[in-house]
Parts: structure tokens; sequence; C-alpha cells
């Protein structure tokens, strides 16, 4: 149980972003250079919006993010350049939008399942959800585009890298220092769409 707000926490407040997930990018981006003034960028699983909101703070009114989620986004996203779809990412219809809004520089997603406590069924529906997000990618990104996805630690990860690193320059998993040391989530981490 956490009794109360950690540093990442409370500069996530003092810096306006919904969650404190938004340095977990914001070491990703810094060590692999994800986002580049400029691009189309798409964040599957946006909710609260913290990714989104670091992705319009950095493309500083260039380019566009589109941000998707069953959930809506939080309050005081500002942002000009941002389209928001409270949808299913891999809906059916949302494919058609997706196509439309699309090719991507980066496909970012830090979406999670719903969770039950069972470690086992947990890191599954995890790695099934990260399958989607990769298959999207695939299909989405533009070449030399770049991908982060977030996925349970359960083993199947190398899986998902090795498909990875037949298709990006570069492919990695990747533990940023903001992610809570008892977590088990790390991030697959793709530049240069071959």
């Amino acid at each position: 149980m956490r009794d109360k707000p950690d540093h990442y926490s409370l500069q996530a407040q003092r810096e306006g972003y919904p969650a404190r997930s938004v340095y977990k990018l914001k070491e990703i981006d810094e060590k692999f250079r994800i986002i580049k003034k400029g691009s189309n960028i798409i964040d599957i699983g946006a909710s609260p919006g913290s990714w989104t909101l670091y992705v319009c703070r950095k493309l500083k009114g260039s380019g566009n993010i589109i941000a998707v989620d069953l959930k809506a986004l939080g309050s005081g996203m500002n942002c000009q350049n941002l389209k928001f779809f409270k949808d299913d990412a891999f809906s059916k219809s949302f494919q058609e939008t997706a196509v439309k809004t699309g090719p991507y520089d980066a496909v970012i997603s830090d979406a999670a399942p719903s969770t039950t406590g069972n470690r086992t069924v947990d890191t599954g529906r995890s790695y099934n959800l990260a399958e989607d997000v990769l298959n999207f990618a695939l299909k989405n990104l533009k070449s030399r585009g770049n991908l982060v996805i977030k996925i349970f630690q359960g083993g199947d990860e190398h899986q998902l890298l090795d498909i990875m690193k037949n298709s990006f320059e570069v492919a990695k998993i990747f533990k940023p220092k903001a992610s809570r040391k008892e977590s088990f989530e790390v991030f697959l981490v793709g530049t240069g769409k071959l």
C-alpha cells in the first residue's frame, strides 16, 4: 500500500501532468529519441493523458497527436494539435480512423489490462494487449518510425522483442527509473522501423 506520493507523483502535480507515468516516457524519449518535432504520433491507451500531454508539450504546436482510450482524458489537455477518440484502438471503426489519421512517426502505449492480482493471468492479458499494439504499429508506422509499448514481465515479452528485432533497426527492453521497484512492467522500445 502506498501511503504518500513519491518524488515522481509530486513532480507530476507541480508540472501539471495527470500521472507520474509521464517520467517513464520522458526517460525513454531522452534515451531513444522517440518524439521529434513535426511528427504524427498516436498514443494508444492514453487516459488519463500524461503521455499525451508530454507529446503535446514536446511538439510545441508542430505535428499531430492522436490519443485513443476507452476512458476520457483528464482535464487540462490544452493542446491545439490533439485529436482524442473515445474508442477501442483495435475496433474495426477505429482501425479505419487510424488509416485516415496515419501513417505515424511514432506509436506509444502505456496501456495496461484490467488486473486480477493473479500474475499469470495479468501477464497473459498484458502480452495480448502488447501484441495488439505491436501489430497496429507494424501496419501503421512510417518507415523509420518508433514504437514504445508497456508489457508486464512474464517471459513472453522476449517473443515480441524477437518480432521487433526483425522489424526495427534497434529493439530493446527497457525499465525506466520512474517505474516502481515492485512493478513488473517493462517497455519494449523499437526505433527505425524497417
